[in-house]
């Protein structure tokens, strides 16, 4: 039994261990996905790595506690002690299992707290994206640069229907006006909604920003590889709520003057 028992922990330590990684590199949800997506900004490998310290401690005292279960049940069972001891509490085994968790708690805080100061920094942005939710589809504003007309470059993003999407492309994910940015640049957007509650999520690059209508809340953004990232609307706001994909893309500084220079152009 105690083989068996020790087996079953060892399955379980691995499942577990195997939860937390990541089995290649992925800005999109994939099938039978069991980690996070390849972190592309700073806070997001913060996040992971705070996961995974967490998972240690998890693991630990799971087995820890299993343990001690089983073994009681093993060696206090009725059959083998008929007269119940006569032990009613102890000062010591009190002292551990209260001094123990405030230790464990206190070890976990210090870099839960580092990590959310970082997330609620906003270093002075090279560039402000202005999102608004709508039911059901996202409007994006680059105020920054305008035209010799006055106008500032906005758009719409409504997520493909499935008849027009291409070769490789997601269902349910892309849209027909991506955002773009350029990599490794500090990047500020403010999110709010027009209508009702939506929120702005991108895993991948660590942030998730709620859209309250008549409230300003912003993220800020620093992504560190070019490429296509993935995100939805994550707060339920009607019928269509999970029409509301989000794509940012990053570019490199060449391309995204490019891509603005087209903009202000069209």
């Amino acid at each position: 039994m105690v083989k068996s028992f020790l087996l079953t922990i060892k399955y379980l330590f691995v499942y577990f261990f195997f939860c937390t990684l990541e089995f290649s590199k992925c800005d999109a949800p994939e099938n039978w996905q069991l980690g996070f997506q390849d972190p592309a900004t700073p806070i997001m490998e913060g996040i992971v790595n705070l996961h995974h310290d967490l998972m240690f401690f998890l693991c630990t005292i799971l087995i820890f506690v299993t343990w001690m279960l089983v073994r009681t049940l093993w060696h206090f069972e009725w059959n083998k002690n008929p007269v119940s001891s006569s032990l009613t509490h102890s000062t010591l085994i009190e002292i551990i299992w209260t001094t123990t968790p405030a230790v464990i708690l206190l070890v976990i805080a210090i870099p839960s707290f580092s990590l959310l100061y970082a997330m609620d920094e906003v270093i002075s942005p090279a560039i402000t994206i202005k999102t608004l939710g709508r039911q059901w589809y996202w409007s994006y504003e680059y105020s920054d640069y305008v035209n010799e007309t006055d106008e500032v470059i906005s758009f719409d993003s409504y997520m493909l229907p499935e008849d027009e999407l291409g070769l490789g492309q997601l269902r349910l994910l892309e849209v027909d006006n991506r955002v773009v940015i350029p990599v490794n640049t500090h990047v500020r957007i403010i999110v709010s909604a027009t209508d009702v509650l939506h929120s702005w999520a991108v895993p991948s690059l660590g942030v998730k920003c709620d859209a309250i209508p008549g409230r300003l809340n912003q993220i800020s953004v620093f992504v560190k590889r070019e490429g296509i990232y993935y995100g939805q609307c994550s707060e339920l706001c009607g019928i269509n709520h999970g029409f509301m994909p989000i794509v940012v893309e990053v570019v490199s500084l060449p391309n995204y003057i490019a891509w603005i220079y087209n903009k202000l152009g069209s």
